[in-house]
């Protein structure tokens, strides 16, 4: 009998909590029908507060089947302010790979990643186009306030759409649905846009390009990334030149996708994604890669005091495969500048990563000869790539780059710690380094 009340208990409290927020759903969608009707009315359409009412009615329409909840609330924080809420159900899901907890409530699911509310999905909104039907009424609330004396309000309201719309387009992001992302990042973009906020927001239409691309839409992608150019967004490092080629050449139009990755070499020589694009195109196509040293010397030319654009040439060199003239650049590095470590470090990882290379093939090597062969010249290109880290340690003043350094002197050094007392005591000493000791 117990349990049986407490069933019905249980039920009880599931039917109040859903009926008081079908009550408030209802309510929210009566404020803006009344609010409307105000905006029906000849007399109250010439009033700001008239329109600033119903952006604002359809906000509160748009917020109100999400529920209290906000991304990073815990399930304990969320108990505290959603307590006439209850789930309809509770499920275990996998989204792009990670498993999440899904738990539905009567108008959204919330997603659960490690412990914290990561995505809310509105599966029954009162308007399919709240965000959009606020926005017309902060713009039509701009046309009647002539004398701007509420500018500052609608800005804010604008900004508040803008920053709903890039919430939607990363919680569809972490789902998996780059469409409705792509979509949404755009909105957000057009919003910022609007007057009187007229905020471009290069950021946005990247990632509407971003996403784009990532759904394969590529010519959609193409038309955000040229968007962004247009508005001088060029991203990090110039990596929108780097995406808008990638975009031409997924279309087919390698040409175009090549003018565009000299365009952005010679905006951004040192940016390492549109470098290794050219250097894509240039070996794929059996182009003649001189173009690239044309580049590159051209850069030169314009900042001979530029350090890291030798650098970029030794990346050059060493992704053609021609080692002796990627560390000769490298080592220019700091004959231009002492205080630039990544000469060093480029000239360490390449003859680190030939050291790793020269295992992996002596590993399958079954002929005695010539697998002590392969042993002695992984050595020595291991042995090569201690002096590199030690200089480049040695200058650098960042400490995440110096841990990075330290790691690659603790793997180096550990392989010949038997060998010399030396070997040892580098090898203690990055240990130490790399525990945080």
């Amino acid at each position: 009998m117990k349990r049986i009340l407490l069933v019905m208990a249980l039920v009880s409290s599931m039917t109040i909590a859903n009926a008081q927020q079908a009550k408030d759903i209802a309510a929210a969608k009566a404020a803006v029908e009344a609010a409307k009707a105000d905006a029906d009315n000849a007399k109250k359409a010439t009033k700001v507060a008239t329109w600033l009412n119903l952006a604002s009615k359809y906000m509160a329409a748009y917020a109100a089947p999400a529920g209290s909840g906000w991304a990073g609330a815990t399930s304990q924080e969320l108990a505290l302010v959603m307590k006439n809420a209850r789930p309809v159900s509770e499920e275990t899901v996998v989204v792009n790979g990670k498993e999440m907890t899904k738990t539905s409530y009567a108008n959204a699911d919330y997603y659960f990643a490690d412990g914290r509310l990561s995505v809310i999905d509105v599966t029954k909104p009162i308007f399919d186009n709240a965000l959009e039907l606020a926005l017309a009424a902060y713009v039509k609330a701009a046309e009647v306030d002539t004398k701007g004396s509420k500018t500052a309000d609608i800005k804010k309201g604008i900004q508040t759409i803008a920053d709903k719309y890039n919430e939607e387009a990363f919680y569809a992001y972490t789902l998996g649905n780059m469409e409705k992302a792509s979509e949404k990042f755009e909105a957000c973009a057009k919003a910022s846009a609007t007057a009187p906020l007229s905020k471009e927001d290069g950021e946005a239409i990247y990632n509407a390009g971003f996403t784009a691309s990532n759904a394969g839409n590529y010519e959609r992608a193409k038309a955000m990334y040229e968007k962004c150019i247009s508005l001088e967004y060029s991203g990090e490092d110039g990596d929108v030149y780097a995406k808008l080629a990638d975009a031409y050449d997924k279309l087919g139009d390698k040409s175009r996708a090549k003018d565009i990755l000299e365009q952005g070499f010679t905006a951004f020589p040192s940016s390492q994604g549109i470098l290794i694009g050219l250097i894509n195109y240039y070996v794929s196509t059996n182009s003649d890669t001189d173009r690239l040293f044309t580049l590159i010397d051209d850069a030169k030319k314009n900042e001979p005091n530029n350090a890291s654009l030798y650098y970029v040439e030794g990346n050059i060199y060493k992704e053609l495969g021609d080692v002796e003239k990627a560390v000769a650049a490298y080592e220019k590095c700091a004959e231009i500048n002492p205080e630039y470590e990544f000469g060093f470090i480029g000239a360490g990882i390449l003859y680190y990563n030939q050291a790793v290379e020269i295992q992996e093939k002596a590993s399958q090597e079954y002929d005695d000869n010539k697998y002590m062969a392969l042993v002695a010249e992984f050595e020595t290109a291991l042995k090569n790539s201690i002096p590199q880290f030690e200089k480049a340690y040695a200058i650098t003043k960042d400490n995440e780059t110096k841990l990075s350094v330290a790691d690659f002197l603790k793997n180096a050094y550990y392989r010949f710690r038997d060998e010399d007392p030396k070997y040892m005591e580098g090898y203690e000493k990055y240990s130490k380094i790399v525990a945080g000791e």
